[in-house]
């Protein structure tokens, strides 16, 4: 309670700071300005065999503004919230604005749009750790791994991360709303040794709420387990078969696919699903839903960057591309409407029609299943796909051999829409929430 209190101060000062410097803009004669300021707490540890490598300290912050005037657009931020610095950073944005060429479409976010009031997601939950906790829960996984396998032969380090803070944001329109929020990480990275051969993997989880962590042995043992799967890696040789992305690297799909619809890239028509409002992108049994209110969520906020309110949005419909992304500029670029996108997306849900991931297996039958993924061959201007990547041979459903050294090819729009089945074993630890995907056919490059 003490510490909700705390932070409810912390942030009504600098809601008043905020509100000081709108009123400063206003008097040097900016026609609006609009002010974020997020500041963070906490503390980083890294562990490795046994001993700390690094202890951070976080307590930082920084206050941004954006000023328009006559249709010209300056910014600036500082992290000293004194009266003069804070008279420094306005004067300063109001005299690059003067400088800046004129854009119709750039300004504020329309004020109907706007969120007044910041919704209680439940996004706050403190977890007072110290030092030596956090040294010894980086440590308790690391030593679970290290035990848990005879080929497990060093390790690559264990961090534990626990981070609170909050945002405020206000502008000319009268909007000042701001929510405090926390977020807690472990992870784990091991090496495993056979013979002349190396290889290495992790494992880690996040959460708002240190609770609902995984158990840092949990952490630690599963850890050990992808490392020593990879032993044994072989190489492939150069052939077309159907591929599926497990859940944790599967999301990479659709961050292309965010790129692709994002208005940026949009109004520059630099995307190849410029104009695809409506029309068949992914086969028809796949959804995307956003839903930007779920408690507790990774991604969840009642309003974006801009301070426009979020909403819940379907972003695919049977295969149907219902909506952009778009921030207040280029959606007026566009000739559209904002989608409260500024920042980025708010809790991706993708549908599952495949089952858990042994059905998911089984629905592939024989070709490659894909754990991780290396470079950024990845074009969306004309959809091309071509990264490395490593995973393990499938045979009737069955994991046969580990695989390295090889390269996934195609173009998106062929991948999106020989999307085969999408998997219900939901990685939960990011914005885009989607199950193992299955891909009908793409090149492999080996040997």
């Amino acid at each position: 309670m003490a510490q909700i209190e705390s932070i409810n101060t912390a942030m009504q000062q600098v809601k008043e700071r905020v509100a000081k410097v709108l009123e400063l803009a206003n008097k040097l004669g900016a026609d609006s300005a609009e002010v974020s300021m997020s500041k963070q707490q906490g503390l980083s540890v890294d562990t490795r065999m046994g001993e700390v490598e690094t202890v951070e300290f976080t307590n930082d912050g920084a206050l941004g503004l954006t000023v328009y005037k006559d249709g010209r657009k300056g910014s600036a931020s500082t992290a000293d919230l004194s009266e003069k610095a804070l008279h420094q950073a306005v004067q300063a944005a109001v005299n690059i604005a003067k400088y800046t060429s004129v854009d119709p479409c750039s300004g504020l976010a329309d004020k109907e749009l706007l969120a007044f009031t910041a919704k209680d997601l439940d996004l706050y939950h403190p977890a007072n750790i110290s030092t030596e906790q956090a040294i010894a829960i980086a440590t308790e996984a690391e030593l679970a791994a290290l035990n848990s396998d005879p080929r497990i032969s060093n390790s690559d380090g264990a961090n534990f991360s626990s981070f609170d803070g909050f945002k405020v944001y206000g502008n000319s329109h009268g909007q000042l709303v701001g929510y405090p929020s926390s977020r807690h990480s472990l992870s784990c990275m091991m090496i495993a040794g056979s013979d002349d051969e190396m290889q290495r993997d992790y494992s880690y989880d996040v959460n708002r709420d240190f609770n609902n962590l995984k158990d840092p042995k949990l952490i630690g043992i599963e850890s050990a387990q992808a490392t020593v799967s990879r032993l044994n890696s072989q190489k492939l040789t150069t052939q077309k078969v159907p591929v599926m992305f497990r859940s944790d690297v599967a999301n990479s799909i659709f961050g292309h696919f965010i790129a692709a619809i994002s208005g940026g890239n949009l109004y520059r028509d630099s995307s190849f699903l410029v104009n695809s409002i409506g029309k068949q992108v992914f086969s028809s049994h796949l959804n995307i839903s956003e839903r930007p209110h779920v408690l507790k969520g990774l991604a969840s906020s009642s309003f974006d960057s801009e301070g426009v309110a979020t909403v819940d949005r379907e972003i695919i419909t049977q295969g149907q591309l219902q909506s952009y992304l778009l921030t207040s500029y280029s959606a007026r670029k566009l000739g559209l409407t904002t989608t409260g996108n500024a920042g980025g997306i708010h809790n991706w849900y993708v549908s599952a029609n495949g089952g858990d991931f042994k059905a998911m297996l089984k629905t592939l039958g024989t070709g490659l299943l894909v754990t991780e993924l290396m470079g950024q061959g990845v074009n969306v201007v004309n959809g091309d796909y071509s990264r490395g990547a490593a995973g393990f041979w499938v045979e009737n459903g069955e994991i046969i051999f580990p695989v390295e050294e090889i390269t996934i090819a195609g173009n998106l729009q062929d991948i999106f829409t020989n999307v085969v089945a999408t998997g219900d074993d939901y990685d939960l630890r990011g914005a885009i929430q989607t199950g193992s995907v299955i891909i009908a056919e793409m090149q492999i490059s080996g040997q």
